[in-house]
């Protein structure tokens, strides 16, 4: 018996010797899939590919911002658009526990609209599992809202306590953070007075801080007499960013019928002809939009929300094709350059109001948000 049962354990160990021969190709090419650099090219599944090491790494990063933060509400509506695409349910998931941690509530300023932002995330997740318990608490802020209307001033911007200019959409960043909430709650509820009430605030802002002669938008009205060192006007790149890619998640709730339409497209062109002009030879968009050189490193979420909106318009008939996908091209390499080997963003410009220089360690979750807009919706047009 001994000697049966010495041969057995040879026999078990050469079986595994053998087995683990066999399998050490197929581990190797496996192991250098996961590590091989990213692509840049526009194929669904390279984009895929760069789309999903991106969200993977910042589901395995904790959240430095309140969950009802603005900035993560930019990084909800990314996430929510990739989680559509993806074919693992963890990101919905992901986004669920967040809605349950958060009670589907909107952030405690009652008017403010960065605190109005998650909610974009909250209305697609209504949409997809109708739990009223996701759709209530928005709607019940934004119906306060129309019942309750400010007639503060957006002039003068300032932080400083007391000065109620930040309750109506007097900042360019809230015309993201806001009116997209606004529309999507029109589309969920069938219900145009949440459209209406959003394009009057829309266009006074837009009236205020659009300047027709660069088709660009200042940040705020401290910036409309301020220069960059090259004597140009500051145009921030993020701040316009933000703009154009809330224009064309505006403009994807609107009706085709609706009578303001032309007026959200008119300016979403202007504004995309004036930036595809401002890419750089790399691909990339900088902090200051006018001024590269004073900031010459790349700034990937201005870039990000770019390439998003680009890509949109082109799918949605806005833009000629031949025209702006080469721009979308170039620079979704660009941003796609900007992930390091574990699927973090570089690049992103960190929390501000105005151009800063930025390094290739920065990232932030708007940034990651951003990206996976703009590879969501590139992946959208790859058919």
């Amino acid at each position: 018996m001994k000697t049966i049962d010495c041969i057995k354990i040879k026999y078990s160990r050469l079986t595994k010797v053998l087995v683990a021969i066999v399998l050490l190709p197929i581990v190797s090419v496996s192991r250098a899939q996961t590590t091989a650099p990213l692509s840049g090219e526009l194929t669904r599944p390279d984009v895929y590919r760069a789309m999903e090491k991106v969200a993977d790494w910042q589901l395995k990063t904790p959240l430095q911002h309140q969950l009802t933060d603005w900035t993560n509400g930019a990084l909800y509506k990314g996430m929510v658009e990739w989680a559509k695409i993806s074919k693992s349910p963890k990101y919905y998931n992901w986004l669920y526990n967040i809605g349950e941690k958060t009670n589907w509530q909107l952030g405690k300023r009652i008017y403010h609209a960065d605190d109005h932002a998650v909610g974009l995330m909250y209305l697609e997740m209504y949409r997809k599992y109708h739990e009223k318990k996701m759709l209530k608490p928005t709607k019940k802020r934004l119906d306060w809202i129309m019942k309750h209307p400010l007639d503060a001033s957006i002039k003068n911007f300032s932080y400083e306590k007391g000065n109620s200019c930040t309750d109506r959409w007097s900042w360019c960043d809230a015309l993201f953070m806001g009116p997209t909430v606004w529309a999507t709650l029109s589309n969920v509820t069938g219900k145009k007075k949440y459209l209406n009430f959003m394009f009057k605030e829309y266009k006074a802002t837009t009236d205020y801080l659009f300047d027709t002669n660069e088709d660009l938008f200042y940040r705020d009205d401290r910036y409309f007499n301020m220069k960059e060192a090259n004597g140009q006007k500051i145009f921030w790149g993020r701040g316009n960013g933000w703009v154009f890619a809330g224009l064309a998640i505006i403009m994807t709730e609107l009706p085709d019928n609706y009578k303001e339409r032309p007026y959200f497209e008119d300016i979403f062109k202007k504004t995309a002809a004036k930036l595809a002009t401002l890419q750089d030879s790399s691909g990339y968009w900088h902090a200051s939009l006018l001024d590269p050189k004073s900031y010459p490193a790349p700034e990937t979420s201005a870039t990000a929300f770019y390439v998003y909106g680009l890509a949109w318009g082109i799918a949605n008939g806005l833009l000629d094709k031949e025209t702006y996908l080469p721009v979308v091209q170039k620079g979704w390499q660009a941003l796609v350059r900007a992930v390091h080997p574990d699927g973090k963003l570089g690049w992103v410009q960190p929390i501000g109001a105005d151009p800063k220089q930025v390094t290739s360690d920065m990232t932030e979750v708007y940034g990651v948000g951003g990206f996976l807009l703009a590879g969501s919706e590139i992946y959208r047009i790859l058919k």
